[in-house]
């Protein structure tokens, strides 16, 4: 199977590292132009360090709808209407689990914004582009935790990621009309960056054998396991998919 995005126009958010650093590695390494997004701007350096020239960062937080429209519209000036959108950007924002009681407004709307609110801005925002060309895809990345419970605990997360997939359907059926796909990708537990990696050592030795085990595969994931699915619904392959969750977590 040949999958290649030559010419096309790719936004990926959350690319400082992690799924969105390798989503946006696989899309230039077949031919399109990436714009990468996030809050952190080293960390968008040293992915545009190996992804290439064709790649072009944006110092964004998706949680602001201003912010997104005017980025999407500088995206689309220089390069045109956006083909893909991979909404990455998200997390728990430093958050550890805590009862129900200690959550504050604060913390509850933070994990909302850049999870489930900013994967709308960001689809509302290339949504013309892509109707005027009639065609268009946009993935979504949630999270195992969307679709049964946050290993952390963390209620808001949980809340926001299944939010996204909601959205995820009811954006494919809005936007299916002009050829536009609307998918989600839901991972399984990575070590994929410095909150994971803390994660996975605050579970000590019973607790990650134990997730192993629930694992088909008695393995973690990579980065590249989440990007070869994204690169999969991106390309023509996927073009009578939409509306659908993958889970990509090892088997459960």
């Amino acid at each position: 199977m040949n999958i290649d995005f030559d010419g096309k126009t790719v936004i990926v958010t959350g690319a400082a590292h992690g799924f969105g650093r390798a989503i946006a590695q696989g899309f230039a390494e077949r031919g399109a132009n990436v714009h990468v997004c996030d809050v952190n701007e080293t960390g968008l350096l040293e992915t545009v360090n190996l992804c290439g020239a064709k790649t072009t960062t944006h110092i964004l937080d998706v949680g602001s709808r201003t912010a997104v429209q005017e980025t999407v519209a500088a995206i689309e000036a220089s390069s045109g209407a956006v083909d893909v959108l991979v909404n990455n950007a998200g997390g728990v924002r430093g958050q550890v689990g805590r009862p129900i009681e200690d959550i504050s407004e604060e913390d509850w709307q933070t994990i909302f914004d850049v999870n489930l609110s900013g994967a709308f801005f960001m689809s509302q925002a290339v949504a013309p582009g892509m109707k005027q060309k009639k065609a268009g895809r946009i993935i979504n990345i949630s999270s195992g935790a969307g679709l049964g419970i946050s290993l952390t605990g963390i209620q808001a997360y949980a809340s926001a990621k299944a939010g996204q997939i909601g959205l995820t359907r009811q954006l494919a059926h809005e936007l299916g009309p002009w050829n536009i796909t609307v998918n989600n990708v839901a991972p399984g537990f990575v070590l994929s960056n410095p909150t994971t990696e803390r994660q996975w050592e605050a579970m000590g030795q019973e607790g990650q054998a134990k997730l192993l085990q629930n694992i088909a595969l008695k393995r973690l994931g990579a980065p590249e396991d989440i990007a070869g699915m994204v690169m999969f619904f991106a390309s023509d392959y996927a073009g009578w998919i939409s509306g659908q969750v993958i889970s990509v977590d090892g088997g459960k």
